[in-house]
């Protein structure tokens, strides 16, 4: 352990030392000291947000060690060497360690496809064949796309087993689809999104309600939205901070008259922090019920995705605006590269090309009126 100044508690032999968390802010981490069989072990305990370790937990912790309920950190790591890693297990630990963010997927993944087929087996002990089985009998007739994530999230799974030493890896490489074009730009005409906002002022669900009007007016992805607290919302300055958003680092977008009119009038859920909280003030995690009712009462088809779609419908118009540049689209999409907001580009290379032709159309116009006005000066010098 870096030689660090110790902060001591209120707790006996409870301490931490300050350090930073992977987004790089500072972090406190605690540290317990105790006695086994007489020997004086000292040993982490958790960070404060990664881990929520706080004293009283570190506390906690130090006693179980001490009565013997808990085992030393060390005894531990020689423990789990010495046992069976499946990937079920691997993946319950995976779990615990990792954001929420993309999760709900992922899981669903692992139990429809990988934990029947391949969930008892340790990583190193699958073959090529289990590969091969699995995606004739579990990925058959799915899109390339599907079967793309389906063996990343294995292949995840197996390399944080061996980052943890809790396993050993795969002994070979796992062929991955090739030229997948899974590029769907979904919008609506103007007839659909005239029934979506009706459906929304007669739905009875303002949240979800006022959760579609924000995403049609800002483009905010649908975790961002269910994220979106409102402390992260700057009134005075007009922006709208995103955080831990899919490309990456926070970002800040500013946040335009219709966002503000939205979010001015969303009353403040008592004992929440999240604008659109779900069940006990806690982020809310499966609109999908409310969305699905409004999408049929707005008519609209059935293949729609109502909040990703609503994002490629405010991207879609602008673009065909033609008064906004990629970088910019890109800077109001937060997509961390100009490959992923080029979808659009025909539509914006459309509305350039209409421009160019109404310059022209007038060009002409104007060399066709001045063919029919008389040359005054001939006139006059006839007359």
């Amino acid at each position: 352990m870096p030689r660090q100044e110790r902060v001591k508690t209120k707790y006996p032999g409870v301490f931490f030392i300050e350090g930073l968390g992977a987004d790089g802010k500072p972090e406190r981490i605690f540290y317990i000291q105790y006695r086994r069989n007489g020997k004086l072990i000292e040993e982490k305990a958790g960070r404060q947000f990664q881990d929520d370790m706080s004293p009283a937990r570190a506390s906690a912790l130090r006693t179980n060690r001490i009565q013997g309920r808990d085992l030393p950190n060390e005894e531990k790591r020689q423990a789990q060497r010495q046992e069976t890693w499946t990937l079920s297990r691997l993946w319950q630990e995976y779990k615990q360690v990792h954001p929420l963010k993309g999760l709900a997927q992922d899981e669903s993944r692992f139990r429809t496809y990988l934990e029947g087929s391949v969930g008892k087996k340790e990583p190193k002990d699958l073959m090529p064949l289990d590969i091969d089985r699995l995606k004739l009998r579990q990925l058959k007739g799915k899109s390339p796309q599907t079967v793309k994530n389906v063996l990343a999230l294995l292949r995840r799974i197996a390399r944080f087993g061996v980052k943890r030493n809790l396993c050993s890896g795969l002994t070979f490489q796992i062929d991955m689809p090739r030229n997948i074009n899974n590029i769907v730009t979904e919008d609506l005409s103007d007839e659909q999104l005239a029934r979506l906002l009706e459906a929304l002022d007669n739905d009875p669900d303002f949240q979800t309600a006022n959760l579609v009007r924000l995403c049609l007016c800002t483009g905010l992805r649908r975790s961002e939205l269910l994220r979106l607290q409102w402390s992260h919302i700057d009134f005075e300055r007009g922006f709208i901070h995103i955080k831990d958003p899919k490309g990456g680092p926070d970002q800040v977008i500013p946040m335009n008259d219709s966002a503000r009119e939205i979010l001015e009038k969303h009353p403040e859920t008592e004992g929440s922090r999240y604008i659109f909280p779900g069940r006990d003030g806690k982020q809310k995690v499966d609109p999908r019920k409310s969305l699905n009712r409004i999408k049929k009462a707005a008519g609209l088809p059935d293949d729609f995705r109502p909040l990703h779609g609503l994002r490629h419908t405010f991207a879609s118009s602008l673009a065909s605006s033609g008064q906004v540049d990629m970088y910019t689209l890109q800077r109001l999409l937060t997509h961390k590269s100009p490959e992923m907001t080029q979808r659009y580009s025909h539509l914006r290379d459309e509305a350039l090309r209409k421009a160019s032709d109404l310059a022209g159309s007038l060009v002409q116009r104007a060399a066709q009126a001045g063919k029919t006005v008389p040359d005054l000066k001939l006139v006059n010098s006839e007359g």
